[in-house]
């Protein structure tokens, strides 16, 4: 390096300082950088060698660039030294300034260290300030470009080309080199995160757009509903878009569906399913109304999807037509509780129906009742097909809620931590039948049960066979259902047998029925071009709570073989 007696020299060396710093910004990459950190030490500051040592992520130092010898850059490249021996080297030696020296007379405790270095032969100093092939130089370098600064990496000297220590001009001159040096490599480095944090936001937002794609595609291509509806807010459930498959399922154009809800489409019936629905991984089988009018039994299922991390959650429905399925379990369901031939309820059927209606009540009906009404007030009830049940906005006590109404016994069963009133065995939300009592109508509506056996009936079977005798029971099965009101029911028990249910009678009203009843069936019956009748005995029972189902199809059953033996022949002949 120049000495002090030499400004022209200094001024030269100033200029060549400048323009390798000024090369330092116009590096693309950091291992540009840095390779050109190295080679502005050769070219500028006058020394032969100069390495680049960079401070990895685990804190090690590993040789980045190097400059000046190609021998020993395909020797020490690469390679990595600890920071423990780093810190050592720092630690000790000459302070110059923000550089660090350590004269050859220190520096051989360090040759077996497993900091990566070269050897340089040549004589032994002549003179006090001339270069020792073992004496080292280090320009630590920061990220604030002081000494303050964390620790970026250390740029290693060697071998100046006047033979000799640098003078306070030439220590300057590397101190501010190396500062920077570290603006330059940190920019770089900062560059390069840049690059590699917008590449990985490209790919993934071309991820994201090919995942949107995906959805998109798989959403209207799906070949069952699917719809996308808000979540939360005042619109709630408004359907925001579907595809085409549901589009085509329910009828309606996609315009005319983003102005409905799902609980705009629902049956009323099932609105309650749809509302007991989980909006995450809900399911519920329920029926969409068409556009048509009609309604079609779909699945539905929910899950919940989000427009971002934070962004806005979206119910995602997914629809599935099960029409088909739906029709074949109501056939299987309808086949085993209705008679194959007249397509009537069988008798199966009929004791359901009729045990639904009665509980093993041992009291009158009068005292249960007044029992009732001492207990709750008056409670209102309506029929289901279960059965009956308080319409709602009625309300039981909460200890009285939850319970089975009568064990397999038919004996009231046990409510924890309370009991019934006196007087009442149970309560479940049932209204007690009750019946007309003594043989006049003293006008009390119950349950009348008409039991049907056809007069003259066996001699068609015989005479003219199966066949005609399958038509005459479809065609009084027919007569009678024609004959009752909406609500009641026809039964057939077995063979010629049929039952009538009949709710809200008197004994004068049901007595009129089987009258209008039996006249229905007189008629002559047409099959294959021929006309045959037959007659009917009516026996008329009640049902009551306290009554199994079976007692009352006995009473109405003994009924009607009194009024069949009580009747004169001929009028119970077949014509």
């Amino acid at each position: 390096m120049e000495t002090e007696s030499e400004p022209y020299v200094r001024l030269a060396t100033l200029r060549q300082l400048h323009q390798v710093v000024a090369e330092l910004n116009t590096a693309r990459s950091l291992a540009d950088t840095l390779q050109t950190v190295a080679d502005g030490v050769v070219q500028g500051l006058g020394y032969e060698l100069a390495c680049v040592n960079l401070v990895r992520p685990d804190g090690d130092l590993v040789v980045a660039a190097f400059a000046g010898s190609a021998a020993a850059e395909a020797l020490i490249t690469g390679r990595v030294g600890s920071r423990d021996s780093w810190e050592r080297r720092l630690a000790m030696g000459q302070d110059w300034g923000a550089l660090r020296f350590i004269p050859h007379s220190e520096g051989w405790t360090l040759i077996e260290d497993d900091v990566p270095q070269w050897h340089t032969d040549g004589p032994e100093p002549r003179f006090e300030d001339e270069w020792h092939p073992l004496d080292r130089l280090y320009a630590p370098m920061y990220t604030s470009g002081a000494t303050g600064g964390e620790l970026l990496g250390v740029i290693s000297v060697d071998r100046p080309r006047n033979g000799r220590h640098p003078g306070a001009w030439g220590r300057e001159a590397l101190q501010m080199y190396a500062s920077q040096a570290a603006i330059a490599i940190s920019n770089a480095r900062l560059r390069a995160n840049m690059q590699r944090a917008l590449v990985r936001l490209e790919r993934e937002q071309q991820a994201l757009r090919a995942s949107e794609e995906s959805f998109r595609q798989a959403f209207e291509y799906a070949p069952s509903g699917m719809a996308i509806a808000e979540m939360g807010g005042d619109q709630h459930g408004r359907i925001l878009r579907t595809n085409d498959a549901l589009c085509r399922l329910l009828g309606r154009p996609a315009a005319a569906m983003r102005r409905y809800s799902f609980s705009d489409l629902v049956h009323p019936e099932d609105i309650g399913t749809l509302l007991r629905t989980s909006a995450e991984g809900g399911r519920a089988e329920l029926r969409l109304g068409r556009r048509d009018g009609t309604y079609l039994w779909v699945s539905l299922r929910n899950s919940v999807v989000a427009d971002a991390a934070d962004g806005p959650r979206f119910l995602l429905t997914h629809v599935e037509d099960i029409e088909e399925r739906k029709r074949r379990e109501l056939q299987l369901a309808h086949r085993a509780s209705h008679d194959s031939l007249t397509g009537l309820p069988n008798s199966a059927e009929l004791r359901s129906r009729l045990a639904a209606r009665l509980c093993r009540r041992k009291e009158g009906p009068q005292e249960n009742a007044h029992a009732l009404d001492a207990a709750y007030g008056s409670l209102p009830a309506y029929e289901t097909p279960e059965g009956f049940a308080v319409p709602e906005g009625y309300a039981m006590p909460d200890r009285y809620e939850s319970h089975d109404a009568y064990d397999s016994n038919g004996h009231g069963a046990s409510y924890p931590g309370a009991s019934m009133p006196h007087g009442i065995e149970a309560f479940d939300h049932h209204v007690h039948t009750v019946a007309p009592e003594g043989d006049t109508d003293d006008g009390t509506k119950g349950l009348a049960v008409l039991f049907c056996d056809l007069d003259g009936f066996k001699s068609i079977n015989d005479r003219f066979g199966h066949h005609t005798g399958d038509a005459v029971l479809i065609e009084v099965a027919r007569r009678l259902t024609s004959g009752v009101r909406d609500g009641d029911t026809v039964a057939r028990l077995g063979g010629d047998e049929f039952v009538v249910l009949a709710d809200g009678l008197g004994r004068a009203d049901a007595a009129d029925l089987a009258v209008r009843l039996r006249n229905a069936i007189i008629p002559p019956i047409r099959v294959d071009g021929r006309a045959v009748r037959v007659g009917a005995s009516f026996g008329i029972g009640w049902a009551h709570c306290g009554m199994s189902a079976e007692e009352v199809l006995q009473s109405a059953d003994q009924r009607m073989y009194i009024e069949k033996r009580s009747r004169a022949k001929q009028h119970r002949r077949a014509g």
